[in-house]
């Protein structure tokens, strides 16, 4: 990939130099285009809940750049051997959960697929002023996440039918569930740096931040939210391909404490599906942002570390 031809523009704010959540483009001095894209394959077994779970998750990345989505276009696969039915109910799930963000679905695009695949192309609108970045993270600030860990090793018990009905429910809803609610206290607050957790998991998308920032995230892990129905599957080993990889990324950058147990690291390194924002602001303000998380009934979130110059590794669990 770092063969492919870079673009550059006095009015590109952000690109993918920086492995960012979404480009953003200045339109005018008081508004800048968020412009991103998501699809992936069916991780739960009911279409109108991976239509919710396909489109929160490309949500996020408006979000998770500071910005409100405003218009979204389906992508689809489908295949012909499947009913037509299941794919209506996936595009109603993806049109309900457009909809409770205050976006307009507007159209799209479907080819035949061996595979189902859904997800969404969607435009946003911030201030160039106020633009969130992964970047900028800075000495004193402490960490705040937004919603609980653990989807990527449930999702795989899912597949081999070991969960029970209320624990799809939960994690259906977790997933499910738009950064709506966060992004709406955090845009009163300050946010030095911002990303959501999606497939790098909890470790590697806080490599992102406190590398691109040049600074050390130290994380206390007992202060990191999990589902608590992950953990013992976890145990077992239910833990997906993706965590190993992330686990590989990270681990050169990485000091962790010999008191933090095998199943947290494999947690922190587990591959989520529309995860929380991950977010570094002041201190100072921390105790207000928690506050108004805990109103605006925000699924579960911790201050889970700080930010500090950079030492030997970027990132420190104890």
């Amino acid at each position: 990939m770092c063969d492919l031809p870079k673009f550059e523009d006095v009015n590109l704010l952000v690109g993918f130099e920086s492995s960012d959540d979404a480009a953003v483009y200045k339109l005018n001095e008081e508004q800048a285009l968020i412009q991103t894209l998501d699809f992936f394959t069916p991780i739960v077994d009911d279409p109108y809940d991976f239509g919710q779970i396909a489109a929160a998750n490309a949500l996020s990345d408006v979000y998770a750049m500071g910005g409100k989505p405003v218009l979204a276009l389906n992508i689809v696969g489908f295949p012909n051997c499947l009913s037509p039915l299941i794919l209506k109910e996936i595009m109603k799930g993806g049109a309900d959960k457009v909809k409770e963000a205050g976006a307009l679905l507007v159209g799209g695009h479907s080819i035949e697929d061996d595979e189902p695949k859904y997800g969404l192309s969607v435009s946003g609108l911030v201030s160039p002023s106020k633009v969130w970045s992964n970047v900028g993270a800075k000495v004193g600030d402490v960490l705040i996440l937004t919603k609980p860990i653990g989807t990527g090793v449930l999702t795989t018990a899912l597949k081999e039918n070991m969960l029970e009905s209320e624990t799809v429910k939960h994690i259906t809803a977790i997933m499910a569930g738009l950064n709506k609610s966060a992004y709406e206290v955090l845009i009163n607050h300050t946010v030095h740096a911002c990303t959501d957790i999606t497939g790098f998991g909890l470790l590697g998308h806080a490599l992102e931040m406190a590398k691109g920032s040049n600074v050390s995230f130290e994380i206390d892990h007992k202060s990191v939210p999990l589902i608590k129905e992950a953990i013992p599957l976890a145990e077992m080993g239910i833990i997906p391909a993706g965590a190993y990889k992330n686990q590989s990324h990270v681990s050169r950058f990485l000091d962790l404490s010999e008191t933090v147990e095998e199943v947290y690291y494999d947690l922190f390194c587990d591959p989520q599906t529309s995860g929380g924002l991950l977010v570094s602001v002041p201190e100072s303000e921390a105790e207000a942002i928690v506050i108004a998380l805990e109103k605006n009934k925000t699924f579960a979130y911790s201050v889970i570390g700080k930010v500090v110059t950079f030492k030997s590794k970027y990132i420190k669990v104890d």
